[in-house]
């Protein structure tokens, strides 16, 4: 049980403190409420572009990292398709070290033509390192499009294609830093040993007079239902086959996800889940088989996926990770099996509530998802999941019509 207190500032900043007397370390995470489904389709990889722009300098700070290092701290970022988050660990003494250069950047950040040019070349590398030049790294980008028509979860967070970050310009990044990084597009959460009044005092002393604007609610175009089966086959200079098989599914917030996460850990969550034992260990088909769930904020996928050994053809995978799936719609599973992968859950659970950086950056994930206490109730909505709710919610989704199946073929 995580205890916290939040409030939120007049200028519209959500702001959420844990006291942990545990660790002389702090930790400042700072949400904002961007990913790349917000992006307009023409002009895609801006929420990932932004995340390195961030990083370029604000008025008081002509380089993010050093004043950080100065104070022993680490800092680093990450962006995916429903939110943009930065984050801070260093020594509680210093922790204003720490909300001084996120207000510095929220509140006037430095954009001009030589930061840009400057980390739109770091992007258009990583987009070609990563994504093009890279064994299987197209892999999401061909996933996603064969997945999603219409929400905007079918193009990869790097974007659809380099020339949108090619042709950015610094009117599009200032529309771009005006739209959603502002307070009452953010949730900033602490945690440290300081107490739970000290720390809202600091985020009032640092954050209270960035002018504060109006929350913006994009509106997302949603997915249509699937009716009917998907292939897309493609052939890569790549080392094996791999075959993946992915299903729409609930959101991240619904207990369809609890229970989908649930039901792939009992296909294959460890060298003793069904997949492995079955397809790798005993039948000897395949290198490795894993299934999971994106866990994307709005309608997500339920993946499996199987890397071919050289005798094994793609309709021999396909035919296997079927039945396989066929059983699992068919036939309750164990109380063993659901027993075991929840232990692991509330294991797992347990062990993100230690660190305090993971603690605070938990509490603005779920904040943002939902409500940060949604993080103390995770383990018991995954421990009330019957066989009953996976044998149903199997039968509801992984059926032919809605399945989407991309064969990653190596070239021979």
């Amino acid at each position: 049980m995580i205890n916290f207190s939040k409030k939120t500032l007049d200028n519209g900043l959500t702001v959420i403190v844990h006291n942990d007397t545990a660790t002389p370390m702090a930790a400042v995470n700072l949400l904002y409420k961007v990913g790349s489904k917000n992006e307009n389709p023409e002009r895609t990889g801006f929420a990932h572009l932004f995340e390195h722009l961030m990083f370029g300098g604000s008025e008081n700070l002509p380089e993010f990292d050093t004043p950080i290092q100065l104070a022993a701290g680490e800092n680093n970022a990450f962006t995916n398709n429903d939110f943009t988050n930065y984050y801070i660990a260093l020594p509680t003494e210093n922790i204003e070290t720490a909300l001084w250069a996120e207000s510095d950047r929220m509140r006037s950040l430095s954009l001009n033509m030589k930061s840009l040019e400057v980390q739109k070349k770091v992007v258009i590398e990583e987009f070609s390192q990563r994504y093009l030049n890279q064994p299987y790294g197209d892999m999401w980008m061909l996933l996603r499009s064969l997945c999603y028509k219409t929400h905007p979860y079918q193009w990869a967070t790097i974007g659809k294609e380099i020339s949108h970050i090619e042709k950015a310009t610094l009117e599009d990044v200032r529309e771009f830093y005006d739209r959603y990084y502002s307070p009452s597009n953010a949730i900033l959460s602490i945690g440290s040993n300081l107490s739970e009044t000290e720390m809202f005092e600091l985020a009032e002393k640092w954050f209270a007079d960035i002018e504060g604007a109006p929350a913006h609610a994009d509106v997302i175009p949603q997915e249509l239902v699937q009716t009917e089966a998907r292939v897309l086959e493609v052939e890569r200079d790549v080392p094996v086959t791999i075959v993946y098989i992915a299903f729409p599914m609930g959101g991240r917030d619904s207990l369809e996800f609890s229970v989908c996460d649930v039901m792939t850990d009992v296909l294959s969550n460890g060298t003793s889940s069904r997949l492995y034992q079955r397809l790798v260990k005993e039948s000897t088909m395949l290198s490795s088989v894993n299934a999971y769930v994106s866990g994307d904020f709005d309608s997500g996928l339920l993946i499996l996926s199987a890397r071919l050994l050289d005798e094994t053809t793609p309709q021999m995978a396909i035919d296997a990770l079927w039945k396989e799936i066929d059983e699992i719609k068919n036939e309750p599973v164990s109380d063993y099996e659901l027993q075991k992968v929840k232990n692991k859950f509330e294991a797992t659970t347990l062990f993100s509530q230690i660190n305090i950086l993971d603690k605070a950056m938990n509490l603005g994930f779920y904040e943002y998802l939902s409500d940060a206490d949604m993080f103390n109730n995770e383990k018991a909505v995954h421990a009330s999941v019957t066989a009953g709710q996976i044998q149903a919610t199997a039968q509801k989704l992984m059926r032919k019509e809605c399945s989407n199946t991309l064969i990653y073929k190596a070239k021979k």
